[in-house]
């Protein structure tokens, strides 16, 4: 357990200025990495709107190709990035922002199916309101409870988030066969 009375979970309500935010950030990434990024996607709980969280967003850059993270992790050096390494998540890069820039993590990932797991998880709470209410009385009440424990805090959350992405995962089977069904059968 590495408590963290200094730097406790708050979860907050929805802010309508977290999607202004990102787009600042996105922006400004987008011109620094000139190409090298597919999308640019706001994910985690800032991304869902109505949803709680903690006030930081999440924010993944997928690239066009693993090749290009060293070119990467350079342009976003040159406004203040520090490049943190992987944090024990294989191919999943983390950086953290200069001092004065809004909150926020930023993860660069190659384009695989395993680094769209955020965005899948993000979609579903969009389009599925109950799953995000249950999240967000998940997470209220996690907050409370390891209030100055964000390791335990995040691990009492995986089996939720395990959950809504196998749903999401089935859901987008599901709606595979329905366009295959319908392509075969005009």
């Amino acid at each position: 357990m590495k408590l963290s009375p200094n730097n406790p979970v708050v979860i907050e309500d929805y802010s309508p200025l977290w999607p202004e935010q990102f787009e600042a950030i996105r922006s400004r990434l987008a011109s620094t990495l000139d190409g090298l990024a597919i999308t640019i996607e706001h994910v985690g709980s800032t991304a869902v709107p109505g949803l709680a969280a903690k006030p930081i967003l999440d924010i993944d850059v997928l690239l066009k190709s693993a090749d290009d993270l060293p070119r990467a992790i350079l342009a976003l050096s040159t406004i203040g990035y520090h490049h943190r390494g992987d944090l024990g998540i294989p191919s999943r890069e983390a950086f953290r922002a200069s001092a004065g820039v809004l909150p926020h993590h930023l993860y660069v990932c190659p384009n695989t199916i395993k680094d769209q797991r955020h965005i899948a998880f993000r979609d579903h709470l969009r389009s599925h309101p109950e799953d995000a209410a249950a999240y967000a009385s998940l997470k209220r009440e996690l907050a409370q409870r390891f209030r100055d424990d964000r390791e335990t805090y995040n691990n009492a959350k995986a089996e939720f988030v395990e959950k809504v992405l196998w749903k999401a995962s089935c859901q987008k089977s599901l709606s595979k066969l329905a366009v295959s069904h319908e392509a075969h059968n005009p």
